[in-house]
């Protein structure tokens, strides 16, 4: 089976189709070609090539073809896509190679691709929380003042408003939402260190490229970050809170639906081949899931952070592996989320 998130028939429970765009092999190769053309702009700015050499590579690398079953035969052999890439990239511009990747190494493209990723990805995760936030303000303002009954370790306790029951579930997605505004100038960053991270490629003037770079990029220039993935754990961590919020709403709204509890009225429940008289929560199911799911792999994010010496081949994998699920699932979370909220039709006793 392929992926769950775009699957023949499971991706219609699972799937995020704008945020699968972000993440898609096509976008990253965008990313790519913006990464060197930046960097053919910045060579020739500071002197490192030729007078106009750089803006001839900037308009080859934008307009060359790329083989990609050549690139994914090469991947197989080089453990990762750059070399080929810029090989291609090279053979399409022989009269301006040298302005090509010149002083930058493979992880600095891969690194500075996936920033530009996880900017996007935080800008549609900060929109649609903003507005799962109204959601959850509307049902308050129509369902707040009725009763439900309290529950402590699954046991009747209590009374309590709607209002109270639907805060717990807005507290963490404000705090998330906030983490996002945090985290967006943290991991919307460029990577430019070249070989073993110390620029020394660029002659002296690495800092000043690598400014000039990340400008172009919209990108902030913090350094390099090779083996440091402590921005990238703590975005992955950022993720699980989301989803693990979300996965607490759809839990509480999963048992509050039960036929005999009947605290939540929900339209459009999903149906059973051997019982037709169910009606069964799955956008809540959906959301427990992805919670759970999240928090699995987040402790494959951390030991991503253990990078041996200047570069770790081991490591660099797993977090290709991971992360981009990990995204998907929020996105799917959100999504669902969102859905779950409009068939709510009544919350508590309004009597």
């Amino acid at each position: 089976m392929t992926s769950i998130f775009d699957h023949p028939w499971l991706g219609g429970l699972f799937s995020d189709p704008d945020l699968q765009a972000l993440w898609s092999a096509e976008v990253q190769i965008m990313h790519y070609r913006k990464f060197e053309i930046a960097l053919a702009h910045a060579l020739e700015a500071h002197g490192l090539v030729a007078a106009g050499l750089g803006q001839k590579a900037a308009i080859r690398i934008e307009q060359a073809p790329l083989d990609i079953p050549q690139l994914a035969r090469a991947t197989a052999i080089d453990g990762l896509p750059i070399p080929n890439f810029v090989k291609q990239m090279r053979a399409a511009a022989p009269d301006c190679a040298e302005a090509i990747h010149a002083g930058a190494t493979s992880q600095d493209v891969l690194d500075t691709a996936l920033s530009i990723t996880l900017a996007s990805t935080t800008n549609l995760l900060t929109d649609r929380i903003s507005k799962l936030l109204k959601h959850l303000d509307g049902l308050t303002e129509d369902y707040g003042c009725n009763r439900l009954v309290a529950r402590t370790r699954m046991q009747a306790a209590l009374p309590v408003t709607a209002a109270e029951r639907i805060a717990t579930w807005r507290s963490p997605l404000q705090s998330a939402l906030a983490n996002l505004n945090d985290t967006s100038l943290q991991i919307a960053r460029l990577q430019l260190g070249g070989a073993v991270g110390t620029r020394d490629a660029f002659e002296g003037k690495g800092d000043a490229i690598a400014e000039e770079v990340a400008k172009a990029l919209t990108l902030t220039e913090n350094g390099v970050w090779h083996s440091d993935r402590s921005q990238i754990a703590s975005f992955a961590s950022l993720l699980s809170q989301i989803t693990g919020a979300l996965g607490k709403m759809g839990q509480d709204i999963a048992l509050m639906a039960q036929q005999g509890v009947d605290a939540i009225a929900l339209s459009g429940g999903g149906g059973s081949s051997a019982m037709p008289h169910k009606s069964n929560p799955v956008l809540a199911e959906l959301l427990i899931t992805l919670a759970r799911f999240n928090a699995t792999q987040l402790s494959a994010m951390h030991h991503s952070l253990v990078h041996e010496q200047e570069r770790s081949g081991a490591a660099w994998m797993l977090e290709w592996m991971v992360l981009p699920q990990m995204a998907m699932a929020t996105g799917s979370a959100t999504l669902a989320a969102k859905d779950l909220c409009q068939k709510i039709r009544q919350i508590g006793d309004d009597g």
